[in-house]
């Protein structure tokens, strides 16, 4: 379950790589366009206006994301209900953009190959995920989770170590389905501002199985543990919290 309001407190950043991702993309008209885990279709809405002949469908698996997304729904844009770990967009779509949601896929990598394998002439894949699984937060989080008590209190979960393959390994993936490819990697030192920023961020997406398992008074216990492991992770500076975050970017395109 996701909660729409904690993801958006830090929308700049979260959009940054989606920019820079579609902006790679060197479709001229595309028909149609899919937004793959589409969040709160903010986004999405973004594909419309950068290919105003296009028709746009965002595609997400919870609720709550769809329900902010229903706003942006008019015209050439609309949204519907989809896991991706089985959606497939149509044959005919010609672009198929992704910004940070594969990494919740476990069979990611098969499920991208399939797609790009459908792609048709002229069409594009662009997908972005997070490759930050070793950095401060990510480790510290899987360590406190894995510790005996809260193994208890969530039933055993075991938090994702690696998800993501790298750039040069998501462009194997692309070229072997016979895509011209554009990788690469970048790391954001984001600079974040308030009380514990580190902590915020990743109550609005890296500790969501987390929080899902553990009833509201076990939340709030762990995230009160958790805060002071994370300001000593990332302590603030004199212009903020810096946070680096590094992601990944993948861009195909099958030539005509």
């Amino acid at each position: 379950m996701w909660d729409p309001t904690q993801y958006a407190k830090y929308a700049d950043h979260r959009a940054r790589p989606f920019f820079e991702l579609i902006a790679r993309i060197d479709a001229a008209a595309p028909r149609l366009a899919y937004d793959l885990g589409c969040g709160p279709g903010d986004l999405t809405a973004v594909l419309a206006e950068r290919w105003p002949s296009a028709r746009v469908v965002g595609v997400d698996n919870d609720p709550a994301m769809l329900e902010r997304a229903a706003r942006h729904a008019r015209g050439r844009v609309s949204f519907q209900k989809g896991d991706l770990a089985e959606f497939l967009p149509p044959v005919e779509a010609d672009v198929v953009v992704s910004n940070a949601a594969y990494q919740w896929v476990d069979a990611n990598v098969e499920m991208l190959r399939t797609i790009a394998g459908r792609l048709p002439a002229d069409g594009w894949l662009a997908v972005q995920v997070p490759g930050n699984y070793a950095a401060p937060s990510h480790v510290t989080i899987r360590e406190l989770v894995a510790e005996p008590r809260w193994q208890q209190r969530t039933g055993g979960l075991r938090l994702r170590v690696d998800p993501v393959l790298d750039a040069a390994g998501y462009g194997d993936v692309l070229a072997g389905a016979g895509l011209v490819v554009d990788t690469w990697e970048t790391t954001y030192n984001q600079v974040l501002h308030g009380t514990d920023p580190v902590l915020e961020w990743v109550k609005g997406t890296a500790l969501r199985p987390v929080l899902d398992a553990l009833d509201a008074d076990a939340g709030r216990e762990l995230l009160e543990e958790l805060r002071p492991r994370l300001r000593a992770a990332y302590p603030p500076g004199a212009g903020g919290t810096v946070f680096p975050f590094r992601r990944i970017f993948a861009v195909g395109h099958r030539p005509s």
